[in-house]
């Protein structure tokens, strides 16, 4: 990696810590501070912001980001555990450790029925936001659902995108990252990742 690139990797790492910002958008706001000229820079791969991330995590907020990260996935296994039906895998930044207070929940949902997930929500009587044209491409949501929450410990409001995908789908969710780690995890395995942190 060059020298710009992982420049850019590290102002992207801010901007997700500090604003919130998904991966992709902070790659590009980050490569248009550093680089306005025409000539589109290297950008970072999402594995070379993520270490940048845990980097800005670990040097500026060790003493509040694990107390976040452990709020959200609690608010994800909640969601996890009433939308089960739909086969739930947690993606994002609260899966792969590096969420704070300002971090979306990234939730998959598998379905048979594209309409089914809504219609769940609403018997749940959950307001929600639906997106999407329900002709998701390949690999590509049929329709993203977003909602709003609150962790159980308190805290501020949490948005929570449902990407809804087709059941065949499920097969690829569990692809891995070039070095071997998943991009999301089920049910079990987000239980598994808050009993293994007793705070």
């Amino acid at each position: 990696m060059n020298a710009l690139t992982l420049e850019l990797a590290h102002a992207a790492a801010r901007l997700v810590v500090e604003e919130g910002l998904e991966y992709a958008a902070a790659k590009r706001k980050a490569a248009r501070a550093l680089s306005p000229s025409a000539r589109r820079p290297e950008l970072p791969s999402n594995e070379a912001v993520e270490d940048a991330v845990r980097e800005e995590l670990a040097l500026f907020h060790a003493d509040s980001q694990p107390t976040e990260l452990r709020a959200l996935r609690g608010l994800a296994l909640r969601w996890m555990e009433r939308l089960a039906d739909f086969r739930p895998h947690l993606g994002g930044a609260v899966w792969r450790g590096t969420a704070t207070r300002l971090s979306a929940i990234h939730l998959d949902l598998y379905a048979d029925d594209p309409k089914s997930p809504e219609i769940a929500l609403l018997n749940l009587h959950v307001t929600y936001d639906a997106r999407g044209s329900g002709h998701g491409g390949p690999g590509e949501p049929q329709a993203t659902l977003v909602i709003a929450d609150r962790p159980p410990s308190g805290g501020g409001p949490v948005t929570l995108f449902l990407a809804v995908h087709d059941h065949d789908a499920l097969r690829g969710a569990l692809k891995p990252d070039s070095r071997g780690r998943s991009w999301r995890g089920d049910l079990q395995a987000l239980r598994r990742l808050l009993e293994a942190d007793p705070q």
